[in-house]
């Protein structure tokens, strides 16, 4: 594949296709890894963003309780010794 360089105000860019972006998913940052001749894009993934404020919010609805009941609060651990 085939891209040009762009001028981007006194710098210059690459500009990705649509197809790209979706297929490798990237959304707003990548990695640049620069090897002998070699430069590899690679998307940043952030999984967890956003989770805190999620979790934070449960709690202040009280939504934050177990589906299931704990299963160590019936155990007895004295076998273990």
């Amino acid at each position: 594949m085939e891209a040009t360089i762009i001028k981007i105000g006194n710098s210059r860019g690459l500009r990705l296709s649509k197809l790209i972006l979706d297929k490798y998913k990237i959304k707003d940052k990548v990695s640049l890894i620069l090897e002998e001749d070699k430069i590899i894009l690679k998307p940043i993934r952030e999984p967890r963003k956003g989770w805190e404020k999620a979790f934070r919010e449960m709690r202040l609805n009280n939504d934050d309780t177990l589906i299931i009941n704990d299963v160590f609060n019936e155990e007895s651990f004295e076998e273990w010794n």
